[in-house]
């Protein structure tokens, strides 16, 4: 998915059709010699509305890819000390993620195992440069007047980073956001999350949004773009899921 181009206002539109006769008209009346006059621009181009292709293709009945668009879980045993999402451990949050998924923590096959082997360092006592958990962000992305956390964990040894938002319903810690990818960038805007990603493309990145959908109660992937950053050196391989939409981790 691309940014629509801004649509120009009713009165922008209405100033440029009124300038245009006015300027043929003005480069008439001035003689070939005269360098300092108006002079026409040539033929504006045909303006060619958008083309639909294959009308008689069969609409698809069923979702290309299994993108988890709404991807929500309660995190239990997480404690919500008064409700407030702001004095619950985020150390807590990411170790109820990995009991909830051993498979991809625990043991010596696990592609995160480094994670797990390390979360003993987020303990008081703990080697805190080691923590692969990455500081908390609080910010109203639902929309319910409350704060809501963004966090990040290191996924070891895959070298990836792991996104995650969640919320508080009914005094329980739910997530309703996840991705894992190798993150070049994370930014809030809004009640909006943006992930940016390198790509393996020479001078763009990738640049994934996701923003809150009431009715789904969840997080959900709104924008997927690939932009120029303006870099012409090439990224190495990607280690990870790909952000298309055939790839988005849960």
């Amino acid at each position: 998915m691309f940014p629509r181009p801004r649509a120009r206002s009713r009165s922008r539109r209405r100033a440029l059709a009124a300038l245009a006769p006015a300027a043929l008209l003005a480069t008439a009346a001035v003689g070939c010699g005269d360098a300092g006059g108006l002079r026409g621009a040539g033929t504006a181009p045909t303006a060619h509305s958008p083309a639909r292709l294959w009308p008689d293709l069969t609409p698809a009945s069923s979702p290309a890819y299994d993108i988890g668009e709404v991807d929500t879980e309660v995190l239990k045993g997480v404690a919500v000390p008064g409700g407030d999402i702001r004095r619950v451990d985020p150390a807590a949050a990411v170790r109820a993620e990995i009991a909830a998924h051993p498979d991809d923590y625990r043991g010596a096959k696990a592609h995160y195992r480094g994670t797990a082997d390390r979360m003993a360092d987020c303990a008081a006592g703990g080697d805190r440069d080691r923590c692969p958990v990455l500081t908390p962000y609080y910010r109203d992305l639902t929309g319910d007047g409350r704060a809501d956390m963004t966090l990040g964990f290191e996924l070891l040894p895959a070298k990836m980073t792991a996104v995650r938002v969640y919320t508080v319903e009914k005094g329980r810690l739910v997530r309703v956001m996840s991705y894992d990818d190798a993150v070049s960038g994370v930014e809030l805007a809004g009640r909006s999350l943006i992930v940016r990603s390198p790509s393996e493309v020479a001078g763009y990145e990738y640049r994934l949004q996701w923003s809150w959908d009431g009715d789904q109660r969840a997080m959900l992937l709104t924008h997927d773009e690939m932009l120029r950053t303006g870099r012409g050196k090439k990224h190495p391989p990607r280690t990870g899921p790909s952000p298309s939409p055939s790839a988005s981790a849960g």
